[in-house]
């Protein structure tokens, strides 16, 4: 039996379900381990492989999350900072969510993975958490999923719908335009120019009046274009000017990975940023600085001046 064509799919469906890109990769690979060793059980009158591996994977996810507490992001741990000089002191405690690579996997196997909806989705108790990946995202019978999670079709409706009442209040996902979009492409190219030249102005131009801004694993975050320009004149007077910039995308969204300038020459990996483009504004950046995502993004940690020119 051949599962490495399902392992793609497998791991973003983990990812949904414990909202850490690593921990997903590992626990794809001991659904895979598992599924190797009952390979003679399989009874394929009873369930597709493809059935019977997301059964061991949602097993696998759910002995995971037990007695665990949920991933968030800043946002969804209480009310935005109104200080732009605070402390930036990482709360290393906290599992915070992780950003999903793209580039490392196929574009379908990446759709509703916009972090706002896996940040909304990792409230919900994690069966309902369960259900709703797989009736609404990968479109599994409802008694397919009955079989998956050991209960009825009954049961699986009645927490289909709870899930799908909890998420109803998660506000602008369907708003949300895809990365490759010209506009959404041109509102990144503009935002690139103006962090590059530490253009605290011509940032603020392109945010909604009520743009986030939040830094995992710091545990502040802004609300509103002012208190985001304050705090990139923040930043620039930390780092100075002369940034260098790299598109790429995360969760189906558009982002930058951003190198800050060395005093010696050549930049340093500073942060990743995944943003949520509305209207022609930013409405949403998601600054991540672990280096565990970096990893996971395959981001060189520096890079010359005249190889970032040559990519340009």
């Amino acid at each position: 039996m051949d599962f490495e064509p399902y392992r793609g799919e497998l791991v973003a469906y983990c990812y949904r379900m414990l909202g850490s890109f690593d921990e997903a990769e590992d626990l794809v690979q001991e659904t895979m381990l598992r599924a190797w060793k009952a390979r003679d059980r399989y009874d394929r009158t009873r369930a597709s492989v493809r059935t019977w591996l997301y059964r061991i994977a949602t097993n696998a996810c759910l002995t995971a999350l037990e007695g665990r507490a949920r991933r968030p992001l800043p946002s969804g741990l209480g009310a935005p900072s109104e200080d732009p000089g605070a402390p930036l002191t990482p709360a290393l405690d906290i599992p915070w969510l992780q950003p999903f690579p793209d580039a490392r996997f196929d574009a379908e196997v990446r759709t509703d993975m916009r972090l706002a909806l896996v940040a909304a989705m990792q409230v919900l108790p994690p069966r309902q958490r369960a259900v709703l990946v797989l009736r609404e995202v990968l479109e599994f019978t409802a008694a397919e999923v009955a079989e998956q999670l050991g209960t009825t079709a009954a049961a699986v409706n009645s927490a289909l719908q709870r899930a799908r009442a909890a998420l109803a209040g998660v506000g602008g996902v369907d708003e949300v335009t895809e990365p490759d979009d010209p506009g959404v492409r041109a509102v990144i190219q503009r935002y690139v120019r103006a962090f590059e030249a530490a253009d605290v102005p011509a940032l603020v131009r392109l945010l909604t009046d009520e743009a986030v801004l939040e830094m995992p694993p710091v545990p502040l975050w802004y609300r509103g274009s002012r208190d985001y320009g304050l705090f990139m004149e923040r930043v620039f007077r930390m780092r100075g000017a002369g940034w260098a910039m790299t598109p790429l995308t995360a969760n189906g969204q558009p982002a930058l990975a951003a190198y800050a300038p060395e005093p010696g020459g050549g930049h340093r990996l500073h942060t990743l940023q995944v943003f949520t483009v509305t209207g022609g504004r930013v409405a949403r950046n998601v600054v991540f600085a672990d280096p565990h995502v970096f990893e996971a993004f395959d981001l060189p940690r520096q890079i010359s001046s005249d190889g970032f020119r040559r990519a340009r």
